[in-house]
């Protein structure tokens, strides 16, 4: 019998992002995925609002966090694992793959002392890795594409797919970020609907196409059926040809070069300098940009 975990989404509006609590009904371990640490460009200033919210609904709902997990290293957001595991003291995960992205990354910031080994996480996932959520396993399926580093968690009946798959009226994730793949992001796609169908999708972001309500989860039946990217195009080199002529027209996410050098280090923000505050550093000029 499969197990089904309970999933709780806290949506982030700023950035559409999508965060979870996964939890083990019968022992009340919970699992959080991909959490966000609140970051403003325009001031540059940092906080823990969505951190604290979603550390307060584990503490009323009497769970107690066995893991902090990423799915890949963001680009449109700061990750909050860092700050969850100084709170909670659960241990941080993410692929293995993760140090292909550190190094690729490393050289766009000049960072030659940076360690590119995944270390700053406590645990990194090798394909098809299985570990324990309480009494559910959890699969790590590997699902490069988006990014060199991107990984599914299968958990029980529910997948968390990140930003390989958004909901069907959305499509698929771009893959023209440094590292990605449209080729790969097909694959990844396939072996994801590989999944039994009634197999529960939860995506990591929502953009609320024509203005709807956010949403999160589907289901591999259901994306398979409606999803308009994968319904239309229906084999790899289809695909491709879209996913890559799309990608063209697309700017760049406003807080890559941000986020980055922080996700990169398992959401550590830089260290403080001699006068007590933190910098990051944009490389200039390393994108071509589509002006919008």
């Amino acid at each position: 019998m499969i197990l089904a975990p309970e999933v709780t989404a806290f949506y982030e509006a700023r950035t559409g992002s999508v965060q979870y609590v996964v939890a083990d009904p019968a022992t009340r371990q919970c699992a959080i995925i991909d959490p966000v640490l609140d970051y403003d460009e325009k001031s540059a200033a940092t906080a823990t609002i969505q951190a604290d919210l979603i550390l307060n609904f584990v503490t009323d709902r009497g769970y107690r966090v066995a893991w902090i997990l990423d799915t890949h290293p963001h680009a449109d957001h700061f990750s909050a694992a860092d700050y969850l595991k100084r709170r909670t003291g659960a241990p941080t995960a993410i692929g293995e793959k993760v140090t292909e992205v550190q190094k690729l990354w490393a050289g766009y910031y000049n960072r030659p002392d940076f360690p590119t080994d995944g270390s700053q996480w406590d645990r990194l996932f090798a394909a098809d890795e299985v570990f324990q959520l309480g009494d559910i396993p959890v699969r790590v399926m590997f699902s490069p594409g988006h990014t060199l580093a991107s990984v599914t968690y299968v958990i029980g009946d529910a997948a968390f797919v990140h930003d390989t798959l958004f909901m069907p009226d959305s499509g698929t994730a771009r893959a023209d970020f440094p590292g990605g793949s449209a080729p790969a992001l097909w694959r990844s796609i396939q072996e994801i609907l590989a999944l039994p169908p009634e197999t529960r999708l939860f995506t990591g972001h929502d953009y609320r196409a024509g203005g709807r309500e956010a949403r999160w989860e589907s289901s591999v039946a259901e994306q398979r059926a409606t999803n308009i990217h994968i319904s239309k195009y229906l084999t790899e080199a289809e695909f491709v040809a879209a996913r890559e002529a799309r990608d063209r027209t697309l700017p760049m996410p406003k807080l890559i070069l941000h986020a980055l050098q922080v996700n990169t280090n398992a959401g550590r923000l830089p260290e403080a300098e001699g006068n007590g505050r933190r910098y990051l550093k944009i490389p200039l000029d390393l994108f071509a940009t589509v002006w919008d």
